[in-house]
């Protein structure tokens, strides 16, 4: 059984005491996932593992189910996929947050190897997954009134006939032909034993996670039983989990926040998963409800990402009880100052972040859930792995390690690391000599406590001057007003780009741009970083795990400017222009006249050759 020691983690002595003590063989005896369930069946069977939310009213009963069952219903999945699929089978699965999902996606790690689908995909990105992966079965979400996940999967097997296709519904649900219900195939497997022999186990791949990050472009990573059970105990001992917590499980499985830390994580260490209703917080319901689910739950963790965190910190806490939290948990992007400010005031507690990344199966550092909580910082490497600042060399390479303070490129070292991606052509610049590049900035204070700048390819860069977009984007977050900040470049024919900020208000809140633009200027102390233009939206763009996505801000920024050259200043109002992320320039800016303009096609490609995006341009 994995030992996550007597004393919890709360500073870097901790930390390193905790790695000396005991190798991480001696604490992590487990070799595959299953293990890791059979042990925490076996130290408290009854003990509830999941409390499943199905809707979140206050009058709901919700189903629970326990340890030993979880590990008897993983038995039966296992089984059944192989039945299915024969040996090793790649199993997909799109299914919104359940207890099916979890029998799903941890049993088909046992028999062979998973492949969570956000099935908020178009079906012709998700088919290239599938193709990509190899699996040949699909679980996923029977017909729903509000999801279309099932007309997606049907659509999916047209295009991979020898896709098998198992359905999850209500037990009552009509039978449909060629399609297997999971509910009813599970419990015709045994639950007490593998059909097939041994457990996938050690550098056995257990899963193909999709990321494309924040840039859109999906990429499948590998994981292996051994890199996920190291990130899981790591982001068990960091976050102090013990078998009294109940933890808000808010991620969904397709991505490695709900799967590991609101996850393994947790079912190695013995807590309780609330899962708040298949949506999470993109529930209303449980946004408006959230503090009295959380005190009738009597959870001891809150977690969630930034964004959603915000939301329901704009919920009255009223007279609920939300003494048993002790923390909060936040991670997959940076969290805004105030957000962790306004969850102190309205919890007492402190809101710790995660830096975690699908490359390493899902978790990088912590800052330790049991300590006093360094404000800005994603704390410490997890126990047994490395997390260096290095700087990039002259030809593009990973250099030598940055001083205390000095930002440099976030790398990291570790048996939590992923193989690589399933297309090794995309492991160039990011698997290098046993290291992960993880593409982000960041710098280390004089305890060694993390920070993270932000992306590099997100950096700002003016005239030659780095701006770190989350210095404005924090600032603006200050203001009353501002729900979200997102900052991006905006393209500059002197400066190359210049700082733009959008800004979503909170709802039914307005707020003045000479307002947001003196905010700005008093609380954003670099000068240059102040924005050039603010620009306010009904609603920044996310990805499906909050994340905001940038691509489509900078083409929106970089139409803006172009906009304004051709209708302002050259005076062509019936110019037309399209903005698109991609190119050897990273934006293609497609503009095209009226036939009326034609004379004035050099003057628009001169103009535009200042810039440097790629621009193209032609009359209709």
């Amino acid at each position: 059984m994995a030992n996550l020691g007597a004393q919890p983690i709360r500073t870097e002595r901790d930390l390193k005491r905790f790695e000396t003590e005991m190798t991480i063989e001696e604490r992590l005896p487990e070799q595959s996932i299953l293990d890791a369930f059979i042990n925490s069946a076996e130290r408290a069977p009854d003990a509830t593992a999941m409390t499943m939310l199905m809707t979140g009213a206050a009058d709901e009963h919700p189903r629970r189910i326990s340890y030993q069952e979880l590990l008897r219903n993983i038995r039966r999945a296992a089984n059944l996929f192989t039945d299915i699929g024969g040996a090793s089978p790649g199993v997909a699965f799109m299914l919104p947050a359940l207890i099916e999902t979890h029998v799903t996606l941890w049993g088909a790690e046992t028999a062979g190897y998973a492949v969570p689908i956000n099935f908020l995909l178009q079906p012709e990105s998700i088919a290239e997954l599938l193709k990509a992966s190899g699996a040949k079965i699909l679980v996923a979400l029977g017909a729903h009134p509000q999801l279309d996940i099932w007309e997606k999967a049907l659509a999916l097997r047209e295009q991979i006939p020898e896709l098998v296709l198992v359905r999850v519904s209500p037990p009552d649900t009509p039978p449909e032909e060629g399609v297997i219900d999971l509910g009813a195939a599970l419990m015709a497997q045994p639950d007490d034993h593998l059909t097939f022999g041994q457990a996938r186990s050690g550098d056995d791949i257990a899963a193909y996670f999709h990321t494309g990050g924040t840039t859109g472009v999906p990429k499948l990573v590998a994981h292996t039983h051994r890199s996920q059970l190291v990130a899981a105990f790591g982001g068990a001992a960091m976050c102090g989990y013990t078998s009294d917590d109940v933890l808000t499980a808010t991620f969904p499985l397709f991505h490695v926040a709900g799967t590991i830390v609101a996850g393994l994580s947790g079912f190695m260490a013995g807590i309780e998963l609330l899962v708040m209703t298949p949506a999470g917080l993109r529930n209303p319901t449980v946004v408006e409800s959230f503090w009295r689910l959380v005190a009738d739950h009597k959870v001891t963790l809150v977690a969630g990402v930034p964004t959603a965190i915000g939301a329901v910190l704009q919920t009255p806490l009223d007279d609920h009880d939300i003494s048993a939290v002790r923390a909060g948990l936040t991670g997959a992007s940076l969290l805004p100052p105030a957000v962790g400010q306004k969850f102190k005031d309205v919890t007492g507690c402190t809101l710790f972040e995660i830096l975690g990344m699908t490359e390493a199966s899902g978790l990088i550092s912590i800052d330790p859930c049991c300590g006093e909580g360094t404000t800005g910082s994603v704390g410490w490497a997890l126990p047994y792995t490395q997390v260096e600042v290095l700087k990039l060399t002259s030809q593009g390479r990973l250099g030598e390690a940055c001083e205390t303070g000095e930002i440099g490129l976030i790398a990291i070292r570790g048996d939590h690391l992923s193989p690589g991606y399933s297309d090794a052509t995309q492991n160039k610049g990011v698997f290098t000599d046993g290291m992960l590049n993880s593409g982000d900035l960041g710098y280390k204070d004089a305890q060694g406590c993390l920070y993270v700048a932000g992306r590099s390819k997100d950096l700002i860069i003016r005239s030659g001057h780095n701006i770190d977009p989350t210095m404005i984007e924090n600032a603006m977050s200050t203001h009353p007003a501002v729900a979200l900040a997102a900052a991006v470049g905006m393209p500059d024919a002197y400066a190359g780009e210049l700082p733009m900020c959008f800004v979503q208000l909170h709802q039914g809140v307005e707020a003045s741009m000479d307002d947001l633009m003196a905010h700005a200027q008093k609380t954003i102390d670099e000068r240059p970083a102040w924005p050039k233009m603010l620009q306010v939206i009904d609603v920044i763009p996310l990805t499906s795990v909050g994340k905001i996505f940038k691509p489509s801000l900078r083409c929106d920024a970089a139409k803006l400017v172009v906009c304004r050259l051709l209708h302002d200043e050259l005076k062509l109002p019936d110019a037309e222009v399209d903005v698109v992320a991609g190119g050897s320039r990273g934006l293609c800016v497609n503009v095209v006249l009226a036939p009326k303009d034609r004379s004035s096609t050099d003057v628009v490609e001169q103009a535009l050759a200042a810039f440097l995006f790629e621009p193209r341009v032609q009359v209709a």
